[in-house]
């Protein structure tokens, strides 16, 4: 019986596309998601044409296109302001495992050949016909992630595939995650070392934001591919994290798994991400779940709230390590609180007669640790009064 394409109403441009170039079809994560159910994301196509002719069949029916990723076959169509990746057929002609030269092709089971798993390596043409050639479609229902063909050769081809393995794993695995791949991915754990940083904390990233990061992380460590990849991790501190129930984000929990801030350093991370570790790694301000209003607020003028609510989570994983109604009424109080303001500036000191220079400034500050000493309630008028009265009784 054919593919319903129903989950792909939004997607009113594939149709204009497969007008252009009838014999393309959907690949990758597209098919999968449709298969079991889930919103489909992006659109991703195979052609049989090179990308010269994918380009100019497109273009003579009045299709935008870009080429993205000419080098290896990838143009992207945009039909009203949405993008659809087409990419030729494929053959990989050398791989150094982590990069491959390719070749175009016109058989659809090479292409397929050359994709790692065998729910990854599914197509489906415009009839809603589905092309399977190593049983991905009943992988994807027994929820086994395999790899296609010959696990170490796959492993070999491109490191990346280990890492990967793990966050297919987490989100369409179910039960005892295939032996073969495991058995693979240890006895290749150190062809990781020959990834760029930056693609290994993407998949990181992507796995510790992800489900099932527990057990993931413990088929990790089995595998021998976590101490390939962190210099100390901490697999029992990511455990007492996740037992309070933590939202799914990855900097937070990439902490607990491993809490040195120079993490972020050696996985080259934005300058935003690494300075929100150091700030994870310092303890102040001093984080009180039983803490008044005014402690509250001064707490939201030392620190951005977003790095409050994930250092509260790591607090309570360190302090309880379990679920905790009195940390959640903490961060529902930090987060229902106004964000408080301190709202005097240096031309309302010299409106009250100061002259600008380093003294204004002193006055300033003097100013606002009297505001935080009240709980940041005093408004601009409040301020202004007592910094007059001091500067009067000062001078």
């Amino acid at each position: 019986m054919p593919i319903s394409f129903e989950n792909l109403a939004g997607y009113a441009g594939l149709n204009k596309i497969w007008e252009a170039l009838p014999e393309a079809r959907l690949v990758g994560g597209c098919v999968r998601d449709l298969l079991i159910g889930r919103d489909v994301n992006d659109i991703d196509l195979a052609s049989p044409y090179t990308p010269e002719d994918n380009i100019k069949k497109l273009q003579e029916k009045g299709i935008k296109t870009i080429p993205t990723g000419l080098d290896h076959g990838t143009i992207t169509a945009v039909i009203d302001r949405r993008p659809y990746e087409i990419t030729t057929l494929r053959r990989d002609v050398e791989t150094d495992g982590r990069h491959a030269v390719v070749a175009w092709t016109d058989n659809w089971q090479e292409d397929a050949q050359r994709r790692d798993f065998t729910m990854n390596a599914l197509s489906l043409d415009q009839q809603g016909i589905l092309y399977d050639y190593f049983g991905g479609e009943a992988d994807l229902k027994k929820g086994r992630v395999r790899f296609v063909g010959e696990a170490t050769k796959r492993i070999e081809e491109d490191a990346l595939r280990s890492l990967r393995f793990f966050r297919f794993q987490a989100r369409y695995g179910q039960g005892e995650a295939d032996q073969d791949a495991c058995k693979a991915i240890k006895q290749n754990h150190a062809l990781v070392r020959n990834l760029s940083i930056e693609r290994v904390a993407s998949e990181l990233l992507k796995i510790l934001e992800g489900p099932e990061v527990g057990s993931i992380i413990a088929l990790m460590q089995q595998t021998e591919i976590l101490s390939e990849i962190l210099p100390h991790p901490d697999p029992e501190n990511l455990k007492r994290l996740l037992a309070c129930q933590d939202p799914p984000k990855a900097l937070p929990r990439l902490f607990a798994l491993n809490p040195d801030p120079s993490i972020g350093r050696h996985l080259k991370l934005s300058r935003m991400q690494q300075c929100a570790l150091k700030a994870y790694a310092n303890n102040e301000p001093i984080l009180l779940p039983g803490g008044s209003d005014d402690e509250l607020r001064r707490l939201k003028v030392a620190q951005e709230l977003s790095l409050l609510i994930d250092r509260s989570w790591l607090w309570q994983a360190k302090e309880l390590g379990k679920p905790s109604k009195e940390w959640s009424h903490f961060r529902q109080r930090l987060s229902l609180l106004p964000q408080p303001e301190f709202l005097l500036t240096g031309r309302d000191g010299m409106e009250l007669g100061l002259p600008p220079g380093p003294n204004l400034g002193i006055w300033l500050k003097k100013t606002q640790n009297w505001w935080l000493e009240q709980g940041c309630r005093p408004d601009k008028e409040a301020c202004l009064a007592w910094l007059k009265e001091q500067v009067s009784s000062d001078s």
